[in-house]
């Protein structure tokens, strides 16, 4: 979870300074020859944060393919504006790293686990 969000947060510093932020990660692909061998390719990060149709920006944690909810129908964090969303970011990661949320993490995963045991 800190690495997600510290990706969300370097993502986000790149999109104040004017750069482009593309992570990568190895995987084993097979080459011309049938042999497997590690490649680098871009990662696929989604971005967390959006606006609502009045303008306002939220920010979204996802995690085991859900969003977690903080409270009842409250599954997002207003920001204000994009540059407070760093401070938001290491706020989030203070948090999880307190285990301020790891109920809503346990319980995104076991939701993701039945999911997963259902279509398996």
């Amino acid at each position: 979870m800190i690495s997600a969000l510290t990706e969300q947060k370097r993502m986000v510093e790149a999109k104040i300074t004017g750069q482009t932020f593309a992570p990568t990660h190895i995987i084993r692909r097979k080459n011309d020859e049938g042999k497997l061998v590690k490649v680098e390719v871009p990662k696929r990060l989604r971005q967390g944060w959006f606006n609502d149709a009045s303008g306002k920006l939220f920010f979204s944690v996802r995690y085991a393919g859900k969003i977690i909810e903080f409270a009842k129908d409250k599954n997002a964090i207003e920001v204000g504006e994009f540059s407070n969303l760093p401070g938001v970011l290491d706020t989030l990661m203070e948090a999880v790293r307190a285990g301020e949320l790891d109920t809503h993490l346990t319980t995104a995963t076991a939701e993701r686990r039945k999911l997963l045991r259902k279509a398996g």
